[in-house]
């Protein structure tokens, strides 16, 4: 039976057993299975020790504070209170946001909400690279400007943005900013007092850790105030109520601490099967890259197969685990909304897959790859004629 090569890391990881292994001593009976809140006997404190340890843990990587780490369900959770929560907070202050039209939908789609409650939102628009120039920030401040929300990484080109320029232009407009560093941890270095960012939402599954946990970083300052979206207990310095899944919790500040250690490697190594990839696929006519790999993290390459139909090259890749950017609206395919704003041509974007790349991916993955890319191009192609 052949092996199905994952190929998807971006939409998520598998969780890395060392991670695994420190979660499994919090979930039973035998182990710290107590409630992290509950400080009458031993076995909350330890809970709760647990809890702390994988907050600074958190914390050490983005240079932050463990007092700035407030725990959330994941990324998308995380965006929700940093914009939503930041804009009610802050509304007599002012009530315009920036954004752009390529952020993730845990951002897009949270502010079209604060559109519909009354705010503000100014969409900028990328380049042909995917990325907002700091020009472009800089004319879309006003004088009620108060949050600036960009993300790290584009979860489907990788595209980096220049963060210490936003954050900069955003500072000097007299705004909070906001990162969607979902795709960023462990790819890129990450640093919240030199970038100047004062929230940050953070995800434990794009980086070997479980799903179902994120956090968000909120810089510790008079000017960071927060409306809870969640009510009940006060957890989380009155930002996040809920008990904390303290198993969820010791997986996600391992897989940090292993990022800090370990995700400078890691993306070297990715880089030489990236660019694999790239070189066997160097002879194949109509082959187009809407990833700029020179302003890119190297695990996120997104390519576009001329004349041939996404869906059916995908499914011609059975043994492949990939992505399209294709959404599916009830009969029809439209493309992706991310290809469509950096100007890829309608039928491009429709032949477009993103290859992401992880931990465990192999040398021998990329040449199956490339061997099943291959003879479905050629395939499809004669099919087609």
């Amino acid at each position: 039976m052949t092996k199905t090569v994952y190929l998807d890391y971006a939409a998520t990881t598998p969780v890395d057993p060392r991670v695994a292994e420190v979660m499994s001593r919090y979930l039973t009976l035998d182990g710290i299975f107590a409630n992290p809140a509950s400080r009458s006997h031993m076995l909350g404190w330890q809970a709760e020790q647990a809890v702390e340890g994988a907050r600074r843990q958190v914390a050490d990587l983005i240079g932050a504070d463990p007092r700035e780490i407030v725990w959330t369900s994941g990324a998308t959770e995380a965006d929700n209170l940093a914009l939503i929560g930041f804009m009610r907070a802050n509304r007599a202050r002012g009530r315009h946001l920036v954004t752009s039209t390529v952020e993730h939908k845990a951002v897009v789609d949270t502010a079209h909400a604060l559109e519909a409650e009354g705010f503000e939102v100014t969409w900028l628009a990328p380049g042909s690279d995917g990325r907002i120039a700091p020009e472009q920030l800089q004319d879309a401040m006003r004088p009620d400007t108060v949050l600036v929300s960009l993300m790290a990484v584009n979860n489907e080109l990788g595209c980096i943005h220049d963060l210490g320029a936003m954050a900069g232009i955003a500072h000097a407009g007299g705004a909070v900013f906001h990162v969607d560093a979902a795709q960023a941890v462990g790819r890129i270095p990450l640093d919240v007092e030199r970038l100047g960012i004062d929230l940050m939402s953070l995800s434990g599954h794009k980086v070997y850790g479980p799903k179902g946990i994120g956090a968000l970083y909120v810089k510790r300052s008079p000017d960071i105030r927060l409306e809870a979206l969640i009510h009940g207990g006060g957890h989380e310095r009155g930002m996040r109520s809920g008990t904390l899944a303290t198993h969820q919790i010791v997986g996600m500040g391992e897989a940090f601490a292993l990022a800090a250690a370990e995700g400078e490697a890691d993306q070297a190594r990715i880089t030489g099967l990236r660019d694999r990839l790239l070189d066997g696929l160097a002879g194949c006519r109509g082959v187009h890259r809407n990833t700029d790999i020179s302003v890119s993290v190297p695990n996120i390459l997104n390519l576009a197969f001329e004349g041939i139909d996404g869906e059916s090259l995908l499914m011609a890749l059975r043994d492949i685990a990939l992505s399209t950017g294709s959404a599916c609206n009830s009969a029809s395919v439209e493309p992706s909304y991310v290809l469509k704003a950096i100007g890829v041509p309608r039928p491009l974007a429709l032949a477009s897959l993103r290859f992401s790349f992880g931990r465990f991916t192999t040398e021998a993955d990329i040449d199956q790859t490339l061997h099943a890319l291959t003879h479905a191009l050629e395939g499809l192609r004669r099919q087609a004629i």
